[in-house]
């Protein structure tokens, strides 16, 4: 590696630990991130695009999949973006469980296999009804009853319809799992296992990373790319188009190859929201399984057994 390839990379490091949160994208998608000046293994020797133009050459053990995102405080990362709520929509008529979505999730918030914020379950609505699969997001309530009992405000509710949490305000209380009705939090029982230039980061709640010990985490619809226009991981993942993310207030919701009036695919394919009755108004809706394009077996195609084993008490056997 040239001279000037090594001042180029610690310029980078330099950069990210100012920044925080400030990444910088190079034409493959991946970023030189760190923010730390330890010595690590050296691996295949990959050609990347600098900010200023230039092909510089970098060992791939300092390349890292990371998004770029805008740094923001944590005054406005607890408001949101003005103008904006944002709403999801899933059609379940479209899912097969490919589980991209959930390995997509994992890999933007650097979150390890076990651990899941996007789940798929298997449903079935009463025993003479044919099984279905349901991708299960935190649902981000207008009437969230998590926001009500967290004693030190770490839960929020932002203007522009999303819920988050601080987890530097967090004190592992878990009085928020206890409140939500969808089981859609997950605890860090234990210290995290994630990449060193990911965990000497400051946290934000925009990025929900990094992940500390003895706090709360769950789904956060990505802001950090809503507020640089780009849809969620797990909207782009997905192979079939069953997510659809937008703003309410613009009506309009989209999976990255259609775009639709938000009103209208609800009103014309009788969407809902999953325990209603709860009055937690949840901002995501769903779509009827109807007319499914894929039979519920296919999403057990080369599954593990371990995940298999999640579904036995709906096939049975």
């Amino acid at each position: 590696m040239k001279e000037t390839d090594i001042e180029w990379i610690n310029e980078r490091r330099d950069f990210i630990k100012k920044a925080a949160l400030g990444v910088t994208v190079a034409a493959c998608g991946s970023a030189v991130c760190g923010c730390s000046s330890n010595t690590k293994e050296e691996g295949e020797k990959v050609v990347l695009l600098s900010p200023d133009g230039e092909l510089v050459t970098v060992d791939s053990s300092h390349v890292k999949h990371v998004h770029k995102t805008v740094g923001v405080s944590k005054e406005i990362a607890r408001q949101g973006i003005p103008g904006r709520k944002f709403v999801m929509v899933i059609d379940l008529a479209r899912c097969k469980n490919a589980r991209n979505c959930v390995t997509a999730c994992q890999k933007m918030h650097h979150l390890p296999e076990e651990k899941e914020w996007l789940q798929v379950k298997l449903m079935q609505d009463s025993p003479e009804a044919a099984p279905y699969w349901f991708p299960k997001t935190c649902f981000h309530c207008d009437n969230p009853p998590c926001v009500k009992v967290c004693p030190v405000d770490a839960t929020f509710k932002r203007q522009d319809g999303l819920v988050l949490i601080d987890s530097d305000r967090c004190i592992g209380c878990k009085f928020c799992m206890a409140a939500c009705p969808y089981s859609t939090r997950v605890f860090n029982w234990n210290e995290p296992d994630q990449p060193e230039e990911i965990s000497c980061l400051e946290y934000s709640p925009e990025t929900s990373v990094p992940s500390r010990v003895g706090t709360v985490e769950k789904c956060d619809f990505c802001p950090d790319m809503a507020r640089i226009g780009e849809l969620p991981d797990c909207v782009t993942a997905c192979p079939n188009g069953v997510f659809y993310f937008g703003d309410q207030n613009e009506d309009v919701v989209t999976n990255g190859d259609e775009t639709v009036k938000f009103s209208e695919v609800i009103r014309d394919r009788g969407g809902y929201r999953f325990a209603e009755e709860l009055g937690t108004e949840p901002r995501v809706w769903y779509l009827p399984p109807r007319d499914r394009l894929f039979p519920v077996e296919r999403g057990l195609d080369e599954l593990p057994e371990e995940i298999k084993e999640r579904f036995k008490d709906v096939l049975g056997g």
